[in-house]
């Protein structure tokens, strides 16, 4: 009698192995769905995170929150989801340096490793625009380099190791200015700095920027991006201006922990490009001043380790480091 009760073990146990994937993407989302954005409130990613998390609440039947959980460049609210369940109920979403640069500026400090997490989607991506406070007497990128030559400047970001920080040190590497890097918890409270004249400018989101730029309380100089910008197109690229290699494009992206299964990323991945194919959220992209990617598994992760490498090498030529 024991050799049969033995086989039928075995048999139950392979069917549950083979059932679990179906089951899974059977039963999610069973609970409420929670997004963490690892940038503060009112930035792009979070405007992101709210307008796809109403598609997925339509889409799944179920809540969808959103919880802002800024610090460390991205670190906090990333290494909140890496502990998460791998169930597909908790997602990040954040910008792609918390993954192709922390690792290079935070080392051993690095509170979890890249690989705990997968992306499920690259969104968008988007540029970004130096900019000054006014009082600075700062008209064009050409004065910017001059002030910063004859005795330095300022600049706000959305925290170390975050694109503003990444692009002053390149500005800082590539014209031999003289820059003082102030970091924040996200692209709000940076461009907060710039309108209040704690600093003297900052290169941050051109959509965080353009509602003060075009009420005269900040002065944009300069954008990042390979092409003008839809929001600014008075602004020239930092390319026209001679300064090719200071181009920069943000990529914002959804994640989850890399042991979700792939069923359940799968249903998450097709409710997220259903969101991206509806002509609101263009037109709420072309208001944040990005461009729609819509890339995905291993697409994805290709694109997130090639310029991971890249800028690796950017971190390792300027010295760049958390402060």
């Amino acid at each position: 009698m024991k050799r049969p009760t033995f086989r039928l073990l075995t048999l139950c146990l392979s069917a549950c192995c083979a059932w679990t994937p179906a089951m899974a993407q059977d039963s999610f989302p069973s609970k409420t769905i929670k997004i963490v954005n690892n940038f503060a409130a009112g930035g792009p990613s979070d405007v992101l995170a709210r307008s796809i998390g109403q598609v997925l609440a339509e889409k799944f039947k179920q809540a969808v929150i959103v919880e802002n959980k800024p610090g460390a460049a991205g670190n906090l609210g990333a290494d909140a989801v890496v502990k998460s369940p791998a169930d597909g109920h908790t997602l990040l979403f954040s910008i792609d340096t918390t993954f192709t640069v922390n690792p290079h500026i935070y080392g051993k400090t690095m509170p979890f490793k890249a690989s705990e997490l997968r992306p499920v989607v690259i969104i968008s991506s988007s540029g970004l625009m130096v900019a000054v406070n006014p009082a600075t007497g700062i008209k064009t990128l050409k004065d910017f380099i001059a002030v910063g030559k004859a005795k330095g400047l300022t600049l706000s970001s959305a925290g170390n190791g975050a694109p503003g920080h990444l692009a002053a040190e390149r500005l800082t590497d590539a014209a031999q200015i003289k820059i003082t890097h102030i970091p924040y918890k996200g692209n709000s409270p940076a461009v907060t700095a710039v309108l209040a004249n704690e600093v003297d400018g900052g290169v941050l989101a051109t959509s965080g920027l353009l509602p003060f730029v075009r009420s005269g309380k900040i002065t944009g100089l300069a954008v990042t991006s390979s092409k003008r910008s839809r929001l600014a197109p008075e602004l020239p690229t930092v390319a026209e201006l001679g300064m090719k290699e200071l181009e920069q494009d943000i990529l914002y992206l959804a994640l989850v922990p890399s042991a979700t299964p792939e069923a359940v990323v799968q249903k998450l991945q097709t409710g997220i490009l259903e969101a991206l194919k509806r002509p609101e959220f263009e037109s709420r992209l072309a208001n944040l001043d990005m461009a729609l990617e819509g890339q995905t598994g291993a697409e994805a992760s290709k694109r997130l380790a090639e310029t991971s490498e890249r800028y690796g090498k950017l971190v390792r030529a300027t010295g760049m480091k958390v402060e």
